[in-house]
């Protein structure tokens, strides 16, 4: 099955693997493995701006020297789990996780030094890859800078990957803007199916290599033997048991600081709304792994009007324990809500911005919902309080809803076992561009190695 961990310590089958994807991949001379090859090594920068992003790029890093016949050495910004894997990260990652537009204005000038740094950074590491992760305002500045650099200076420009294709297709003229890329962005590695096509039909190169969320299956130790429904079921019992109480409410208010100022106090005071109803209703606040974030909420919980449990970003044992043991979550938007799904925890999605950040997404956003179920179902199946419409009166009388009925929570339920069916084919089409647009099955491979191995042999349009 598609999100089955198939590497092991297993020579034969990794080899065997190795071999049905060089069969998939048309290599051509332009292929980053071959650049490399004078070098005896792959030199690969990788840039993640954002918490989700140090997840994904984590993950590739691994399958990277797993699937790459040469050593890999690593350059670039990270977050913890990128460390973890043998990054030195230039600078902290919350130094660019900013998201929005007003937002950014107090930040520009400590951008625009982050992104010069970054910028030297990848031109005195002569890489042959670059993989940028999301965070496309950072990402899309620093591969077209590095690019226009490159040309200037009449060097040879590294291949430059860019993982998760843009929004194109929620906002007005996005799918007009994919063109653009085409002058610094040579692949991009998409999470939705139906958005590697449309990049295609733009002509820039894109491969579908699934959702990374699905990933977590392979990650999570004590997994229910659920590869065939996508479920995640954690150990409810133990999280009550550990910190002894009997009712939870999941509250996940984001990973970037700009957004957990923003949405923490409106958390806050929605359980104050549900105090009357639920008087022994303990909340389980999830911390992302970002320092920024950890010291707010510390400092913000000694405040908060319910017994709290933290669990930390970091654990994905802890984190689903506390999903299955959960009534309800409470989630900013974002990656967490497809966390939902997977963990079957039925769920309110919340999102307040910047007022005039507000009212440029009103304008230019062609999709009336924000969390991705909903998109892909279209429809809303999870209750969401966006912008003016996101109080606490509204966040608990819909909190409340769902607790005290089950064909709501049913509902939700299933609807996830719908959107992940989506998120996962059968039989995964995997499409580079090659020689000719070409797609060709091959299942049994998780996301980050699909990500790995279109890097590694995917054609380039530097010719």
């Amino acid at each position: 099955m598609f999100i089955r961990r198939i590497w092991n310590a297993n020579t034969e089958t990794n080899l065997n693997l190795m071999r049905q994807m060089r069969r998939t991949f048309s290599v051509s001379s332009q292929s980053a493995v071959d650049l490399a090859s004078k070098d005896a090594e792959l030199r690969v920068f990788i840039v993640a701006g954002e918490v989700s992003g140090d997840t994904i790029g984590s993950r590739v890093m691994n399958s990277l020297e797993k699937l790459s016949p040469l050593p890999v050495r690593f350059a670039g910004v990270g977050g913890k789990m990128m460390c973890n894997q043998g990054l030195n990260t230039l600078f902290p990652i919350e130094d660019i996780a900013v998201m929005g537009i007003w937002e950014l204005l107090p930040y520009l000038n400590q951008f625009r030094v982050r992104l010069k740094q970054t910028i030297e950074a990848a031109l005195s590491f002569r890489p042959h890859v670059v993989l940028t992760v999301d965070s496309k305002g950072f990402s899309f500045r620093f591969l077209k800078h590095l690019r226009a650099t490159c040309v200037q200076q009449g060097m040879v420009s590294p291949l430059h990957f860019h993982y998760v294709s843009p929004s194109f297709w929620a906002w007005k003229g996005g799918e007009a803007r994919l063109k653009g890329l085409l002058q610094f962005v040579d692949h991009v590695l998409c999470i939705l199916p139906f958005e590697a096509e449309v990049c295609r039909s733009n002509g820039l190169a894109a491969t579908f290599v699934g959702h990374p969320t699905l990933e977590d299956i392979s990650d999570f130790q004590g997994k229910d033997a659920t590869e065939r429904r996508y479920r995640i079921q954690g150990n409810a019992e133990a999280f009550l048991t550990d910190y002894g109480i009997s009712s939870v409410i999941s509250l996940l208010p984001g990973s970037r600081l700009q957004e957990v100022t923003r949405m923490f106090p409106l958390f806050s005071s929605t359980l104050e709304h549900l105090k009357g109803s639920f008087p022994h209703l303990v909340t389980a606040v999830h911390v992302a792994p970002n320092q920024h974030v950890e010291d707010y909420i510390d400092k913000a919980v000694c405040k908060w009007p319910s017994s709290v449990v933290l669990v930390p970003g970091g654990s994905h044992q802890m984190k689903y324990n506390s999903f299955s043991a959960s009534s309800v979550a409470l989630c900013t938007s974002g990656t967490v809500a497809m966390e939902m799904q997977l963990a079957r925890l039925p769920c309110v999605v919340a999102y307040r911005a910047h007022l005039l950040t507000e009212l440029v997404i009103r304008y230019k956003a062609i999709i009336p919902y924000i969390s991705l179920p909903n998109i892909l179902l279209d429809s809303a199946v999870i209750p969401e309080a966006l912008f003016q419409d996101c109080t606490p009166s509204k966040l608990a009388s819909l909190l409340k809803d769902l607790i005290l009925d089950d064909n709501l929570r049913e509902k939700q339920i299933i609807a996830a076992e719908k959107v992940i069916e989506l998120l996962r084919p059968s039989e995964m089409n995997i499409s580079c561009s090659t020689q000719g647009e070409m797609s060709v099955p091959l299942s049994d491979c998780t996301p980050s190695m699909v990500a790995a191995y279109a890097i590694l042999y995917s054609r380039s349009k530097l010719e």
